[in-house]
């Protein structure tokens, strides 16, 4: 019996909305980043991009656990001497929650072509309404 590889064009994309409403922000990134990739299906292939779309909403009532609100922080370097910026969870959450969760969610995807093509692939909105409804998403509950 020989192994199954899934072809590139034989790949059949599902739509997926996950509400991150209470739920911890790395838990709602890991189900979302195995969607993008596509682990949950029996025909996954590691060296094919067979994700899925993520739509995740309410990503501002997302939950940082323990005292992750003042000691996290997320930083940029600018490139010149003395350019690191470092802004607070509690200000990030506070002003853009959707760049937190693309953030965590694409640190858990590989970082490669498969990985940059699946992050395309995530929609994320602060509130509870999306506009993707044509593409009939299903909900997904980890």
């Amino acid at each position: 019996m020989s192994t199954f590889m899934q072809k590139k064009e034989a790949v059949v994309r599902k739509w997926y909305v996950i509400d991150a409403a209470g739920k911890p922000m790395g838990k709602t990134a890991v189900a979302a980043a195995n969607l993008l990739r596509g682990k949950n299906a029996p025909e996954f292939t590691p060296h094919v991009d067979c994700g899925n779309f993520v739509i995740i909403i309410n990503a501002d009532k997302a939950v940082l656990t323990g005292k992750k609100l003042e000691q996290k922080y997320y930083q940029r370097h600018s490139g010149y001497i003395g350019g690191l910026k470092s802004v607070q969870y509690k200000t990030l959450m506070s002003t853009k929650p959707e760049f937190a969760m693309e953030t965590a969610v694409k640190g858990m995807l590989p970082k490669n072509s498969l990985g940059r093509a699946a992050a395309t692939r995530l929609k994320v909105y602060a509130g509870d309404s999306h506009k993707h409804q044509a593409q009939k998403p299903e909900a997904y509950e980890f």
